[in-house]
């Protein structure tokens, strides 16, 4: 008997189902409309012969079927995905010094660059993770190859390479007090988020004052979700224990911010472009968290 092939561009919309939470966040992810979805995994439904999810009006769960399905899934697109970017570009080898801005998926970073190392096994990375002040400066002095971390307002060198939106994030309780000063827990200055931050606050006259500060953002999210105030981060690099805060919260919206490619050579372009491609491939399966690449 012949096995039935399962379409890869189903499971993909089935898995953004899942990382979405439903199927027009899906198709917005994805660039489709809510109704191709829901006719793709229908077919996948009935091509298993099993349900796959549980849907009420409220909500949408997996059942045991789909957690079943959801992990083959995951290996498939993952395999399918490295196959096709191993391809792309066959020939890139060499060694590459690589400074990446701590703010920058900070939880998602090592398994990227694994995945890379795997897919480009003849690219020979060494990372430096700091914050982009920093790793520019180490750019200067001749100690880093490339440097992939924001740019910020008014500056021209650099290749932005994506734009992603920036958030506040705190505890899930934490309830912002209209009059009282808004606790800000932020990297030092200079920093980018911090600046935007004090001047969407000043714009709207709200009143705040800096409780904590760190050379981390990640210890700025411990102290965010600890409850000890608000902090400023890019969208790819909420953490877990967070949520998101806005207008509801009586907090306004900080805008975009630039992540660049800095230190680009012609010599250096062959390493840089697979690795910039394969890490905007791979923020783009993180669902609900979609980078924006640059024209």
């Amino acid at each position: 008997m012949r096995v039935p092939d399962l379409d890869l561009d189903t499971l993909r919309s089935f898995v953004a189902v899942v990382d979405t939470g439903g199927f027009t966040a899906a198709g917005d992810l994805l660039g489709r409309t809510q109704s191709a979805i829901s006719v793709k995994i229908r077919k996948l439904e009935e091509g298993l012969g099993r349900r796959l999810f549980v849907r009420t009006s409220r909500s949408l769960a997996l059942t045991p079927d789909g957690e079943l399905l959801l992990s083959y899934a995951r290996r498939l697109l993952d395999l399918n995905d490295e196959a096709v970017l191993r391809f792309a570009e066959p020939g890139a080898e060499g060694s590459l010094r690589l400074g990446v801005g701590e703010y920058f998926v900070p939880q998602y970073l090592p398994g990227l660059l694994r995945q890379f190392v795997r897919v480009f096994p003849r690219v020979h990375i060494e990372v430096k993770v700091a914050l982009g002040n920093v790793l520019l400066h180490a750019l200067e002095q001749g100690e880093l190859d490339i440097v992939i971390t924001k740019r910020n307002k008014g500056m021209t060198d650099g290749r932005v390479i994506w734009t992603e939106p920036l958030v506040w994030v705190g505890a899930p309780d934490f309830l912002s007090v209209p009059g009282v000063p808004l606790p800000l827990c932020s990297l030092p200055p200079p920093c980018a988020f911090r600046q935007r931050a004090l001047e969407v606050l000043a714009a709207v006259q709200r009143p705040w004052r800096v409780v904590y500060t760190s050379e981390s953002i990640m210890g700025v999210q411990a102290a965010a979700s600890a409850g000890l105030g608000v902090a400023v981060v890019a969208q790819t690099s909420i953490a877990p224990g967070v949520k998101v805060l806005g207008a509801e919260d009586g907090l306004p919206p900080l805008g975009d911010v630039d992540i660049a490619v800095f230190g680009e050579t012609a010599a250096r372009r062959p390493l840089v472009r697979p690795l910039e491609q394969f890490i905007l491939a791979s923020l783009g399966q993180l669902a609900g968290r979609p980078a924006r690449p640059a024209a």
